[in-house]
């Protein structure tokens, strides 16, 4: 019994009308309060996590005096000289060039195999299923800073260093297992119904895959593919321990050149990681859409 009910059956009858609607106003201001209670929580924690990305691009546009001072400088005249300095690195296209091919590669490599893997745990029996299963999730779940070691003796052992295709292969098995368990959900989802139809007009596996599968998994590849991209793109371990030489170098490395022999260069710093920032945010705000409904139903579904 909730407390209206309580106080209606408490008071007398002539009176309970307006004990009802005195309880039921009392029980919508709570309830006001509540939201309103819960709307400034989430504004203040929005706030806490945005503040450090507005403070990195307005610092970018800083002067050198205006960066280095005991009191924050909030107004003040936009400047680009960091800008200048950023991309004025030796190499820098370079750099760029390196970042988007072995980003796109990984992720492209990771989607083409985890699409043929997550289709065959979903709809196929096999022996043998649960244990890849759990080794794909104790893959996700192992931290790859463990195997640099590892990865650098075999590639040294392989003359495979400074290359960005051992870089690729790297990022696109660490995308793998993430890849794998999300379409997993998002096939186990699709009603087996619809491919067994497609199966009895004649089609076959793979037509009934392609005509009916994976037309419906768009949220699921928009997911997978935006954490690829942010994973290969911001690593950083790996390619300072196996991409030593300077042309072979991506972005990340690109982001610790900004000292000098007074200290680090914090106007360039922040230029330089707004402008490693950019693509990323140019990739979330168009798939942003469909990433939610992509991680939470390949989360949860299968």
């Amino acid at each position: 019994m909730t407390a209206t009910d309580q106080a209606v059956a408490q008071a007398p009858a002539a009176g309970r009308p307006a004990v009802r609607a005195n309880a039921s106003a009392r029980a919508r201001r709570a309830k006001r309060l509540s939201r309103a209670g819960l709307n400034a929580v989430a504004l203040m924690l929005t706030v806490v996590f945005l503040f450090p990305v507005y403070w990195m691009f307005s610092t970018s546009f800083k002067s050198n005096s205006q960066v280095l001072v005991k009191d924050p400088v909030f107004f003040f005249t936009p400047t680009f000289e960091h800008y200048t300095t950023a991309t004025g690195v030796d190499l820098f296209w370079t750099y760029v060039r390196n970042s988007l091919v072995v980003t796109l590669a990984a992720v492209f490599l990771a989607l083409l195999v985890a699409l043929a893997a997550s289709y065959a745990i979903a709809r196929l029996n096999f022996r043998g299923r649960r244990g890849m299963v759990l080794v794909v999730m104790m893959a996700q779940m192992a931290p790859w800073e463990i195997l640099i070691i590892v990865m650098y003796l075999n590639a040294r052992d392989a003359q495979a260093l400074n290359s960005l295709v051992t870089l690729t292969v790297i990022y696109f098995v660490m995308a793998l297992p993430f890849t794998i368990w999300t379409l997993r959900g998002f096939i186990a989802a699709v009603p087996k119904e619809l491919e067994e139809a497609a199966l009895i007009d004649g089609c076959s596996r793979t037509q009934a895959f392609l005509r009916i599968i994976f037309p419906l998994l768009a949220p699921g590849l928009m997911a997978t593919s935006l954490f690829g991209f942010i994973m290969a793109w911001n690593e950083y371990a790996m390619v300072l321990v196996l991409n030593k030489a300077p042309d072979m170098a991506t972005l990340p490395l690109w982001l610790t050149q900004f000292q000098t022999n007074f200290g680090n260069d914090w106007g360039a710093t922040m230029a330089a990681s707004s402008l490693f920032t950019v693509p990323v945010l140019i990739v979330f705000v168009i798939l942003q859409r469909r990433v939610t409904g992509g991680l939470s139903a390949g989360a949860v579904k299968g």
